[in-house]
C-alpha cells in the first residue's frame, strides 16, 4: 500500500492547512440513504472500517500547502488521495471536495497540485460515483480557463477516472517511478505479455508521450518545488540568445548550408543550457507520440520564467509539432513568454509521418503560435528547412545566427524539383537566397545575432 496522504503531504510541504468541514460538507450527501445512493449492502460498514484504519473520513483530503522550492516557497492547493480509504476510490463526497478545492484555488489564485493514488470510481455508489468525473472535469476546466497551473503527481496506483481527469488532464504530469498508471486497473485489463504490462506503468506512459517526467520518490519534493516555482514566477521580456558558434556570415549560399550542417555547430541543448540557470522539460504530445528531436519545457533565470520549444537538428515528426503546440498553448494560458529555436532539415515526410498526420500537426503549431497571447521570440540556429522549420518561427520576432540558413526548401530538393543535376546543388543554394544576411534583407529576420 502507498504511503498515507498525510505522510506524503508532510514530505512535500512546510505547512498545510486542510479545508474546513464547512468547505467540503454537503448535507444532502451527509444524510443520504443507508448504504449510499444505490443501497449497496455493507457499504456504510466498509466506510466505517476505512475511517478507523486510516483516520480519514473520505478518500481525499484538500488544503493549502506551502511547498519549498528554489529561491523561495510557493503556496498551492493540494488534493491528496488516501488509497487506504476504499482504494482511493472516487465517490460523491470525493467529487464534491475536489470541486470545492478547485473553487477555493480560483478564489485565492493558487496553482493546484493533485496527488493521485486511486483505483477509480466507487462501485458502491454506482453511476452517482462515475458522474463525479464530469464534476471534476468542470472544476479543472474552470481553473484552466482562469489561467491557473494544474500539476498532477501520479502515485501508485493512478488508474481509472483519477488518471483520466486529474492526471491526464493536468498541464504538467509527473509520475512516481514504478507506479501503476493507466485507465484500466490491474484486475480488469486484458491479459498480455511483458510489453503489454509495461504500457500500464509510469515509464511506459512516459515513452508514449502521456507523462512529462518520471520522478524518483526521494526526489519528488525537489521536483514539485521546482515546477511550482517555474509556473508561478512572473514572466519578463525575451531577447534572442547570444550566438554560441560562428559570428561571421557566410559568403555563398552553399557555404551557409555547409555551416548549418556542420557537426561541430552548437545545437539546441547547448543554447537552452546557456540561456537558463535551471530548467525542466515536458515530454510528449498526449496522443501517443514522443519526438526526441524536439526539446520543450520551462527555464528559469534572473527571477523570471521562459518557455522553450527547440528543434534539435532532426526531421521533426508529428509528435514533435504537437508537443511544441502544447507547450505554446500552455505558456500562453500561464502568461509566460516563449522562445523557439529553429533547426531542422524539414518535417518528417515518410509514410509513417503522413499516417500520423504531419500536415495537421504542422497546422496545429502554426495556429498555436499565431494565436499566442504572449510574445514568441525565435532564433534560427542551424538548418531552416521549409515549412517544418517555419512552423516553429514567430512571424515578427525572429533572428538568425551566422551559421544558419532559412529556405523555402533544401537546395537538393530544389534541384530535384527543377530537374537539375546533383552538381547544380551549390548554385541552386545561391539562387535561393538562404544565407542569414539574405533572410534579413528579405525582411524575414530582424537581424543576425552578434
Amino acid at each position: 500500500m502507498p504511503e498515507s496522504a498525510r505522510a506524503l503531504l508532510r514530505s512535500l510541504t512546510s505547512t498545510f492547512t486542510e479545508l474546513s468541514g464547512a468547505d467540503v460538507a454537503d448535507p444532502d450527501i451527509e444524510h443520504s440513504d443507508v448504504d449510499g445512493p444505490i443501497g449497496w449492502s455493507g457499504y456504510d460498514a466498509a466506510r466505517r472500517r476505512a475511517a478507523e484504519r486510516t483516520g480519514e473520513d473520505e478518500s481525499v483530503l484538500c488544503g493549502v500547502g506551502t511547498v519549498p522550492g528554489p529561491g523561495g516557497a510557493t503556496d498551492a492547493m493540494l488534493i491528496a488521495f488516501e488509497f487506504g480509504f476504499l482504494g482511493g476510490s472516487i465517490g460523491e463526497r470525493t467529487g464534491l471536495r475536489i470541486e470545492r478545492a478547485f473553487a477555493r484555488a480560483r478564489e485565492l489564485r493558487l496553482p493546484v497540485v493533485s496527488l493521485i493514488a486511486t483505483g477509480g470510481s466507487r462501485m458502491q455508489e454506482g453511476m452517482r460515483a462515475l458522474t463525479q468525473l464530469q464534476r471534476i472535469a468542470r472544476a479543472s476546466a474552470a481553473t484552466r480557463d482562469a489561467g491557473l497551473p494544474r500539476i498532477a503527481v501520479l502515485c501508485d496506483p493512478a488508474t481509472g477516472g483519477g488518471w483520466a481527469t486529474l492526471g491526464a488532464g493536468a498541464d504538467v504530469t509527473l509520475a512516481v517511478a514504478g507506479a501503476q498508471v493507466g485507465f484500466a486497473g490491474a484486475r480488469v485489463r486484458p491479459d498480455g505479455g511483458p510489453d503489454d504490462a509495461a504500457a500500464y506503468t509510469a515509464e511506459g506512459q512516459l515513452r508514449t508521450g502521456h507523462v512529462d517526467q518520471v520522478v524518483d520518490p526521494a526526489d519528488l519534493p525537489r521536483a514539485l518545488g521546482r515546477w511550482l516555482r517555474l509556473v508561478t514566477t512572473p514572466a519578463g521580456p525575451v531577447d534572442p540568445p547570444r550566438p554560441l558558434g560562428a559570428t561571421t556570415p557566410p559568403r555563398s549560399g552553399w557555404d551557409a548550408v555547409q555551416a548549418a550542417r556542420a557537426e561541430t555547430r552548437p545545437r539546441a541543448e547547448s543554447y537552452v543550457d546557456a540561456e537558463f540557470a535551471w530548467r525542466e522539460d515536458i515530454g510528449g504530445d498526449r496522443c501517443g507520440g514522443v519526438d526526441p528531436g524536439v526539446l520543450c519545457g520551462f527555464g528559469h533565470r534572473d527571477g523570471v520564467t521562459t518557455a522553450y520549444a527547440a528543434q534539435c537538428g532532426t526531421p521533426t515528426t508529428p509528435a514533435g509539432f504537437r508537443t511544441a503546440a502544447r507547450l505554446v498553448r500552455l505558456a500562453s494560458r500561464l502568461d509566460i513568454p516563449v522562445l523557439t529555436l529553429v533547426d531542422t532539415p524539414g518535417a518528417a515526410n515518410d509514410a509513417d509521418a503522413e499516417r500520423a498526420g504531419v500536415g495537421p500537426a504542422i497546422a496545429e503549431l502554426f495556429d498555436a503560435i499565431a494565436s499566442a497571447s504572449v510574445p514568441v521570440t525565435t532564433l534560427v540556429i542551424g538548418e531552416g528547412g521549409s515549412g517544418g522549420a517555419l512552423a516553429f518561427a514567430a512571424s515578427e520576432r525572429m533572428w538568425i545566427t551566422a551559421d544558419a540558413y532559412f529556405s523555402v526548401t533544401s537546395p537538393e530538393a530544389a534541384a530535384q524539383i527543377l530537374k537539375r543535376d546533383a552538381g547544380d546543388v551549390p548554385a541552386t543554394a545561391d539562387q535561393l537566397r538562404l544565407r542569414p544576411q539574405d533572410v534579413v534583407d528579405l525582411g524575414i529576420a530582424r537581424g543576425i545575432v552578434r
